[in-house]
């Protein structure tokens, strides 16, 4: 019987090995300098907005004692608004907030999330409600986890549900599946959210009762059952919000598609005798995300502005809420707070959107 021997240049492989190290490294080191350069840039960008934020809303014509009785005297109403800082002129009240923003709140964050003592911190001033006089941070930490359910959970649907769907939509244009698809996205991208909102309220609370109409957040998972009543209560408003997400996602998903299947190399793919599968999900997909993936990084922080009016149909008690009951009592310091934490979401996920580019394409490098 005849043997077959297989020689291994064992010196070949390894300076393979070497060589792939080295083009990893060169491509990894010029990311990491772009994200530092990003992230530098990024701080002017934020103090600028910032003093934006603030400056527009401390000017607003809102009185904090506004909400008072009237029989307080007019001077225990500026004793109150001494207390609050109000009596401090423009920069000296922008100044302090900027040294309990970016200065003391991290220092808390970071003293709770490792048990360790910075400092004094029964001394450290923090940004505080002016309804509640809590902590305004301490605020928002509670209520973020209601909305991370909700808002979180609806955008994963939405992009689970809508990149399949505009993959299909172009891989088989002009078919029923595709009229199909095209209508629904016109509806829920043409639809409010209040309206789709309350249909569903309608149809899965009041007529069929099979859907809690308002969701309670002091509800907690114990067991199987109340489990199951959670994912029932997070059903209507996730999927509200996740119809309206998926309805612009899938327009762009098919668009992108659309544009690189009659490109030169799909056809030289398909000519090398390629399955048509690998030709659309290796090929064609990774090149048609490029310009979803911006629409889904920078749609991350419009969401939960967004959610407002769908937290306040189903009684969610998130940031939304906490936003709208600030803007109402006129509280400035939670206002302030919420608006710049969008800003901040913003310009992070700008960055993230970039960063996943040069890992989509290639092409792109970040010299």
């Amino acid at each position: 019987m005849a043997q077959s021997y297989r020689f291994v240049d064992h010196n070949a492989r390894r300076e393979a090995s070497e060589q792939s190290d080295i083009d990893i490294f060169h491509g990894t080191v010029p990311m990491i300098r772009y994200i530092i350069r990003r992230l530098l840039f990024a701080i002017p960008t934020l103090i600028a907005i910032s003093f934006i934020v603030f400056a527009l809303l401390d000017l607003a014509p809102n009185d904090p004692t506004g909400q008072l009785p009237l029989t307080i005297p007019p001077e225990v109403r500026a004793q109150i608004r001494e207390s609050l800082g109000l009596g401090q002129p423009f920069h000296v009240r922008y100044l302090k907030w900027m040294e309990q923003f970016f200065i003391n709140e991290p220092l808390n964050v970071v003293e709770q999330a490792f048990g360790v003592e910075i400092g004094d911190s029964s001394e450290r001033l923090r940004v505080r409600s002016w309804a509640t006089r809590s902590p305004v941070v301490d605020l928002i930490v509670e209520r973020m986890p209601q909305t991370l359910w909700v808002v979180g959970l609806s955008y994963i649907v939405g992009i689970l549900i809508a990149i399949p769907i505009g993959i299909i939509s172009a891989y088989r244009q002009y078919s029923w599946f595709d009229q199909v698809g095209t209508f629904v996205s016109m509806v829920g991208f043409s639809v409010p959210t209040f309206f789709t909102g309350l249909l569903a309220i309608i149809i899965f609370s009041v007529m069929l009762q099979w859907l809690p109409s308002i969701y309670d957040t002091t509800h907690r998972v114990t067991d199987l059952a109340s489990f199951w009543a959670h994912l029932k209560q997070l059903a209507m408003p996730v999927m509200v919000l996740a119809l309206f997400n998926a309805a612009q996602l899938s327009r762009f998903m098919r668009s992108a598609m659309l544009d690189n299947l009659n490109l030169d190399y799909v056809r030289t793919a398909r000519a090398k005798g390629m399955r048509e599968r690998a030709v659309l999900l290796v090929h064609v997909l990774r090149n048609s995300m490029i310009p979803v993936v911006t629409l889904i990084a920078l749609g991350i922080p419009t969401i939960f502005g967004g959610a407002i009016i769908t937290e306040q149909i189903f009684r969610v008690n998130g940031l939304g809420q906490l936003l709208i009951i600030a803007i109402q009592g006129a509280d400035i310091p939670l206002v302030q707070t919420l608006t710049f934490m969008f800003a901040v979401l913003i310009v992070l996920f700008n960055l993230v959107a970039d960063v996943l580019y040069g890992i989509l394409d290639p092409r792109i490098r970040y010299e």
